[in-house]
């Protein structure tokens, strides 16, 4: 593929010293950007977990550079050898086998490194799994916790689990094919089969699949399916607490509007307007508090 229209902006040039945090797709290959083909093509090495998978997207794009290997059984080694090349003058491209790096990747030491040698680490934003199933999920995206990939056994999955369930906010976890119905069983016994929950595989490939609803549903479109590819899982806040508050602020309005002389119709249909609650809950609020 040629790439003479990608590559042509010679005035961005990477500098000297710095350590590029580069996004590179998430499975579609065409979801890069000219500026991080641009510094994949021009900076003085560049650091991958897999040099065979990297190679496949510099070979796409025609480009050829150094590759060192930068994984998470080889980062501390690597590390000081990469700073001292930043020291030296070198430019240096961080890459993950997909999306960005840091983000359930190595590469938070080397990070940290560079910026305790006061070495500048600039990021070069690009695709990531976790935005993007939150964002298509139709959940909640105005506050979520990412989790990555659990712990496969003991305590600390128990207690994140746990965290999940409890949680108000939405929270995105990562998960293997081998283990997807191990984790959506665990999550329906914490959780229960109901709580919302979005379940995304293949993200930007040809076989891209959102499965939607519940734990239930989830686990029953998985089951008839032999699991394949990476997978995404997007899980609804808890809001136990929001109905419960809901359903206390109602009882109180109520007890004021009645207090005031109105019919219990009348209070009714007047909070079911304001709250956007059905008039049919109302009433049944009212039978079970046996308001007067």
């Amino acid at each position: 593929m040629k790439t003479n229209n990608l590559l042509s902006h010679r005035n961005q040039e990477p500098e000297r010293s710095v350590l590029y945090i580069v996004g590179t797709p998430i499975g579609n290959l065409n979801d890069v950007s000219k500026r991080a083909l641009n510094i994949l093509n021009n900076v003085s090495m560049i650091a991958c977990e897999d040099t065979r998978k990297t190679s496949a997207l510099l070979n796409y794009y025609e480009i050829t550079n150094k590759l060192i290997s930068f994984h998470e059984y080889s980062s501390l080694k690597k590390a000081a050898f990469l700073i001292s090349k930043l020291k030296e003058g070198s430019s240096i491209a961080l890459v993950s086998d997909a999306g960005m790096p840091l983000i359930s990747d190595p590469g938070f030491m080397l990070v940290k490194e560079a910026k305790n040698n006061n070495i500048d680490v600039i990021c070069i934003p690009g695709p990531c799994a976790a935005l993007a199933a939150l964002i298509s999920s139709g959940l909640d995206s105005s506050r979520f916790i990412f989790y990555g990939f659990l712990p496969r056994e003991g305590k600390e999955r128990g207690f994140l689990l746990k965290n999940i369930n409890n949680s108000r906010m939405t929270s995105i976890v990562y998960e293997s094919p081998k283990r997807i119905i191990k984790l959506l069983l665990e999550l329906k016994k914490e959780c229960g089969g109901l709580r919302e929950l979005v379940v995304v595989k293949e993200l930007t490939k040809k076989y891209e699949k959102h499965f939607g609803g519940n734990i239930n549903d989830a686990l029953m479109n998985i089951k008839e399916s032999e699991p394949k590819g990476e997978f995404t899982l997007v899980i609804s806040g808890n809001n136990k607490e929001d109905d419960a508050n809901s359903e206390y602020d109602l009882k109180k309005d109520l007890i004021n509007l009645i207090s005031a002389g109105l019919s219990h119709k009348a209070a009714s249909n007047y909070l079911a307007q304001k709250s956007g609650k059905s008039k049919n809950l109302i009433y049944k609020l009212l039978l079970k508090n046996q308001l007067k």
